[in-house]
């Protein structure tokens, strides 16, 4: 499905708009040992630590916690990467200041990337998994020769459990304080921020494909700043382990070395604050360098993760982040480098660069990359570089390369060199500004190339007396070009595609039954009645059947099938059925395409190979039992490996395709490499909104030019022991099924599901023939910044102003409105509260109808935007109003008269004037106060 192109890119490449510079004008930098831009700097033209010296690591440094306004019944639950992106946001803002100048808070931005588990993820997890263990420690002390006493055997089991809470933490806020989404909302919230709130996740491109989404939402007038912070700790083991058993990791890393056998495993936290240039300029902002050219490009190949080796597709994408800002190579002085350390990746980077640079004059391009200091720093590696970059600009120097140790370096070609030392970045009169360029790479196959510019602040100054006036363009104020949506598939509860989820919303049967055992122990995990750390007090969700077997047509080995996370599985099954139901008489997806999947940053496979990887700890914890007293060492240590052999723990990596199955990012990478898609693979994380932020990505990425095509949607899997323990810890779930808008409303139920949808802009659908399902007019985004868990009304009516401002049509012409409806009296009551002072009117011809697919399937985390889209879609295209199931009596604290709206128990046609499209919205909100809105219409012109 895709074709080879030769070095100057794939054919059909969608190109960037030549559009405004982006500035950088703060930064943040937290490495081992270094604190703030100028140590950065610092740490990059001084001599590195003698061999053997004590490193510092991420662990020393000290946030104060306080200063974030974190309740201490919160605090806890924090992971650390949260306190450190928290810290590294308030150095870069600081960074940012000059003078009293303070950010427009409703349109700043805030994305976040990271890549694997988060300590308090792998801790809740073991937490969790612990249950089981201290069973089978039960079952195997009441053997003869262990004494055989079944109330010591409960006492030490009960022992062990209460062990681990202390050891691990444990918290009611775990499942809120673990979310990779809850870091760029907490910072929001701590910094008054209201813009868009997310955080991505693509391996080892993670950095590059946040700022690219940040240059999008500026140059499109949706945010005049984004504050973008990523980072990497090892968070334990699982990382490290599978890199290695990818055959990665090395003791250090050599960047330019022809025998390079990998890299080291680096740790570090950035952030960039940027803004549009003519912004800074007018706020008299200090500028390190403009961001001028940006591509990402993906090579879609089957079978595990690796990095491309191929040179003209490495070429093509560098001379694409050229084109796109109108830059020649001869322009640019420096060139940092993904510097893999891996032989044949840092011979396919050099090929490529000397094929881009084969008219630069000899050794007018010095080499570097930060690996060289860092090691890899893999989620925050490109922004490391660009940071780099940025500050070699401002302050005109080349940096120096670090010695590579033993081994061969390649001759890179006769236009690059390297410095053994720091030089002064010298220009010759007239030729222009300094430019450098930034390449990464990610083990999924993207390609990365950003082309930096030096700032010069007196061309930028405004004439003497006169005074000043990512111009503050309007939010697009004028409507856009719709979004076609051109395919779709889904997968929920026993509704195994998307045509027989719509016909279960016809039934108005809800699909809501109790967990099968081997989702949900009850002996071990279930509690009715009790608030507790361990167990849930409800035993109902909404499960679907995991497949059992690749879709038909793709070869997964049988191994690699098995490491598979489900929901890598179920997100790839649903790709089949969305490509599949565009038949054999489609159009082929053509030039650049986008996967973006909502879903939570760290996968249930990962954190269960994580849990078996930290077994010792529970077992140092067993040997501490007071119950365990009268055993001596040979006795015990024969327990343990009894017990070990029941518990079959998760086993730690052992082949190259066990990271592939743990990568959130791997739920779009599969999609895109099984099927062969040039689209770049992306993991988006916003909470329960985390489908409509993938979607929002995506039309932003359309939007711009830079992707012909977009696969977007969302997938989770929250019927499972962990999330039900951790849900109930809270009391977010339903005592006995959700039944949102109900007067008896108490909580949620969770639900197994995925939803996709592949997107085009119009015309282009247009152009090629597709059957178009339905337009997507506008989408509005926006972060209350009060609260992690309260609903906030004025945030969710700022998303939906924003949805209407692109969306050329009024509320008041908006038929159906697929609500959030969690099946909460506050939340419900908030989220009509928000409805009535959007979609109040005294134009509208009749009530607006609400509803929710969570009466139906449950709350289904990360795809419940995907649901909801996909059963509005569905709405618009059959012409029927959906019921909602399990209404008794509607709240009467929801005041639907003052709207008018009303929620029905029954399916009904939808009345539409002739020639008059219908729309609905549809509303998506994520713990943290994240809000999204989308609006979407009927297409009546051609194909449907």
């Amino acid at each position: 499905m895709h074709s080879e192109p030769d070095a100057r890119g794939a054919p059909g490449t969608a190109r960037a708009p030549q559009d405004e510079p982006i500035a950088i004008v703060g930064i943040a930098a937290l490495y081992p040992g270094v604190r703030g831009a100028d140590a950065f700097w610092r740490s990059l033209t001084e001599p590195p630590p003698p061999p053997g010296a004590e490193v510092p690591s991420l662990a020393d440094i000290e946030v104060d916690v306080a200063q974030f306004g974190i309740p201490p019944a919160q605090a806890s639950a924090l992971t650390r990467m949260q306190l450190l992106m928290l810290e590294a946001a308030r150095e870069c803002l600081e960074d940012a200041k000059a003078g009293d100048r303070t950010l427009q808070a409703e349109r700043t931005d805030v994305v976040a990337g990271v890549c694997a588990g988060l300590d308090r993820q792998y801790a809740n997890a073991l937490r969790v998994e612990s249950s089981r263990y201290a069973h089978e420690l039960e079952r195997a002390m009441t053997a003869p020769e262990f004494g055989g006493s079944a109330r010591t055997a409960a006492q030490a089991a009960d022992e062990l459990r209460t062990a681990l809470v202390r050891r691990l933490g444990a918290s009611p806020h775990d499942r809120v304080g673990e979310m990779a989404s809850t870091i760029p909302a907490r910072i929001a919230g701590a910094f008054k921020l209201r813009g868009r709130t997310l955080a991505l996740e693509s391996a080892d491109a993670t950095s590059f494909l946040a700022l690219a989404h940040a240059l999008d939402s500026l140059r499109g007038g949706l945010s005049e700043a984004v504050l973008v912070v990523t980072g990497q700790r090892e968070e334990g083991p699982f990382l490290r382990a599978a890199l290695a058993a990818k055959g990665l990791v090395a003791a250090e890393t050599r960047p330019f070395a022809a025998d390079g056998d990998g890299f080291a495993l680096g740790e570090g936290v950035g952030a960039l604050l940027l803004k549009r240039l003519s912004s800074a300029v007018r706020d008299g902002d200090r500028v390190y360098a403009t961001v001028r050219g940006c591509a990402v490009r993906h090579e879609g190949r089957p079978g595990v993760f690796r990095y491309s080796t191929s040179v003209g597709r490495r070429a093509g994408v560098a001379r694409a982040a050229l084109d796109s800002c109108g830059a020649s190579p001869e322009s640019v002085g420096y060139v940092e480098c993904g510097g893999y350390g891996v032989a044949h990746e840092t011979r396919a980077e050099l090929d490529a660069l000397a094929a881009v640079y084969a008219g630069a004059g000899p050794g007018s391009v010095v080499l570097g990359s930060v690996r060289d200091r860092l090691g890899h720093t893999f989620a925050n590696a490109g922004l490391a570089g660009v940071t780099k970059a940025a500050l070699a600009l401002y302050h005109r120097r080349l940096p120096a390369r670090f010695p590579p140790g033993p081994g061969r370096e390649p001759g890179p070609g006769p236009a690059f060199r390297t410095l053994p030392e720091p030089r002064k970045w010298l220009r010759e009169a007239g030729a222009g500004p300094r430019r450098a360029a930034v390449s990464g790479a990610s083990l999924t196959g993207t390609l990365c190339h950003l082309i930096l510019e030096e700032h010069d602040p007196d061309a930028a100054a405004p004439a003497a007396g006169r005074p000043r006036t990512a111009r503050v363009p309007a939010a697009l104020s004028a409507a856009p070009e719709p979004i076609a949506i051109v395919g779709y598939g889904g997968r929920f509860g026993d509704a195994p595609d998307a045509d027989a989820f719509w016909a279960a919303m016809l039934t108005g049967e809800d699909r809501i039954r109790p967990l099968p055992q081997s989702l949900l122990d009850r002996e071990l995990y279930y509690e009715p009645g009790k608030l507790s750390l361990t167990r849930s007090y409800t035993d109902q969700g909404s499960p679907l059947e995991v497949p059992a077997r690749p879709p038909e047509g793709l070869r997964i080995p049988p191994r690699r099938w098995a490491v598979m996370d489900a929901a890598q599985r179920v997100a790839l099954s649903v790709a089949g059925e969305l490509l599949a139901r565009r038949g054999p008489a489609a159009p082929a997806l053509r030039g650049q395409g986008l996967v973006a999947t909502g879903t939570n940053l760290s996968l249930a496979r990962e954190r269960r190979v994580a849990a078996g990887l930290a077994l010792g700890e529970v077992e140092s914890a067993v040997g501490g039992l007071a119950a365990l007293g009268r055993l001596d060492p040979t006795e015990t240590a024969t327990l343990l490996d009894l017990v070990r052999e029941r518990y079959a723990a998760e086993p730690g990596p052992r082949g190259p395709e066990d990271l592939d199955g743990a990568l959130a990012g791997g739920v779009a990478a599969v999609i895109a490499n099984e099927y062969g898609l040039d689209a770049v693979p992306l993991g988006v994380e916003a909470a329960c909104a985390s489908s409509l932020a993938a979607l929002d990505v995506a039309v932003g990425r359309l939007r711009s030019g830079s992707v012909d095509y977009a696969l977007a949607g969302g997938v989770e899997l929250p019927c499972n022991a962990r999330d039900m323990v951790l849900c109930s810890a809270l009391g977010l779930l339903s005592h006995g099924r959700i039944t949102p808008f109900d007067s008896a409303a108490d909580g949620f139920t969770p639900g197994d599901g995925c939803a996709l949808f592949l997107l085009k802009r119009y015309a282009d659908a247009r152009r090629d023939g597709d059957a178009i399902h339905g337009l997507l007019c506008g989408i509005g985004a926006s972060n209350d910044a009060k609260s992690l868990i309260a609903p906030d009304a004025d945030g969710q009516v700022r998303a939906m102003r924003q949805a209407f401002g692109q969306a050329g049509f009024d509320p008041a012409d908006v038929g159906y409105l697929e609500a959030h409806g969690t099946g909460t009296r506050v939340g419900d009551r908030v989220e009509i509260a928000a409805v009535a002072r959007v979609y109040a009117s005294p134009h509208r011809r009749r009530p607006l109808e609400i509803g929710s697919a969570k009466s139906f399937f449950g709350h289904t985390f990360a795809a419940a935007g995907g649901a909801g889209l996909l059963r509005a879609l569905h709405a618009l295209r059959t012409g029927v109003l959906p019921a909602n199931a399990g209404l008794t009596t509607v709240s009467p604290e929801l005041e639907l008269d003052r709207v008018p709206a009303r929620v029905s128990t029954a399916s009904r046609p939808w009345e539409s004037a002739p020639g008059r499209p219908r729309r609905a919205g549809v509303s998506s909100f994520g713990t943290g106060g994240i809000n999204y809105h989308v609006l979407i219409e009927e297409h009546l012109d051609g194909p449907r």
